[in-house]
Formats: C-alpha cells, structure tokens, sequence
C-alpha cells in the first residue's frame, strides 16, 4: 500500500539556509595586514616597477592566493593601500598657538618623512605617477588630503584665536605650510635638516600666513 505524503499549505515550511560566498570566511584581518606592511617593504626594497605580487607573498609569509583574493593586480593593490594613507593623516597640532601648531606638525611631518620606507617609497611612487593616471591621482589624493584635514584645523584654530583674518585663502597656506618642507626632504631629498631649521620654517610660516 502506498503512502502519499502531504504537506499543509498554510503549515510554515523551513526556509532553506543561504550559503555565505565562497572565501568570504577566510579574509583574516591580520593575514590583510600583514600584505599591507610586505608591500610597504617590498616597495621599499625594489621599487614599484620590479615589485612581483610573488615576493609580496613571500615576504608576508602567505601563498599568491591570499593576495589575489584582496587585490586583482600590484596596481590595485598600491592604490588601495596609497589612497588609505590620506584617510589615516596626522593629529592636529593644540598647542594654543599658531607658531606652535606649525612647529609640532612639522616635527612629526619630517620624522615621517625621514623613515626609510617613506624616503624610498615616495620617490619612487611619484616616478611612477608620471607613467600612470591612476597611481598619480592615488599619490595627490594621499599627500594633498592627508595634509590638507591637519593645515585645515590649524588654519581655524588660529583664525579663531584672531591669529589669522578670517577666511584666509586656503590653497595659498596649504602651500605655506607643506611646501617648503616637503621640497627639502622629498623632492631634493637633503639627508639632514639643518639645526634650527624647524622652528626657523615655522616662524617664517607664521609670518607668510598672517600676511595673507
């Protein structure tokens, strides 16, 4: 005898379980981070040009999967981790002072500046930038905007306090203030600042800006 097997209609039916995307499990933040800093030293180390998505594996200790899971290509791959350098930036100087301010920015600017992943990296990348729209377009968005969000908070902090008029022209101080430093340490790379060279910029700074 046959037994015909019947459902209710009305009767709720358990709804199938939808299966998460393949390897979308697997993206660990720190094997992630730990391609980032490979390709900080690779870049470093090699170059933009003879950087190999193979010795970035390597040295972050993970197969070529686990960064082609991240990023298509050594292109994408620079993009995204130079375009998330002008989202990181610096802290905004609070010393009470607009001299001051500058001074502290541009201690910290020149330290960074001066690390040897920095003083390799952006030589190099700026080299590239020539070559390619994207990597250019990456490289402005990271200098301009990181210093751009600090030179920003300054300039209202000082205009507050009355330092500076208000609505001062901010192309022209953001010029000011990362001009002349960023001249000496990346573009002319001068291995040393000369003593008192910091507070001697960031005097003249002052005066250049409250001349505006």
């Amino acid at each position: 005898m046959l037994v015909r097997m019947t459902t209710n209609a009305d009767e709720p039916q358990p709804r199938p379980r939808r299966r998460a995307p393949a390897g979308a499990a697997v993206l660990r933040e720190d094997v992630t981070e730990a391609i980032r800093a490979a390709v900080f030293e690779e870049l470093a180390a090699v170059g933009y040009a003879r950087m190999s998505i193979e010795g970035i594996a390597r040295r972050a200790g993970v197969g070529k999967t686990a960064v082609y899971r991240r990023w298509r290509s050594k292109l994408h791959l620079v993009l995204d981790i130079v375009s998330a350098l002008a989202v990181q930036g610096l802290p905004a100087p609070d010393t009470g002072a607009l001299e001051s301010d500058l001074r502290l920015l541009y201690e910290v600017t020149s330290r960074a500046l001066r690390h040897p992943v920095a003083s390799q990296i952006l030589p190099d990348l700026q080299a590239e930038a020539a070559r390619s729209p994207e990597i250019a377009e990456a490289v402005k968005k990271a200098l301009r905007e990181g210093q751009e969000g600090v030179a920003s908070q300054i300039l209202v902090a000082a205009e507050r306090r009355g330092e500076l008029r208000p609505g001062v022209d901010r192309e022209m101080a953001l010029d000011l203030i990362s001009g002349p430093l960023y001249w000496r340490s990346v573009v002319i790379r001068s291995p040393k600042l000369p003593k008192g060279y910091l507070a001697t910029l960031a005097r003249a700074t002052t005066g250049a800006l409250k001349a505006l």
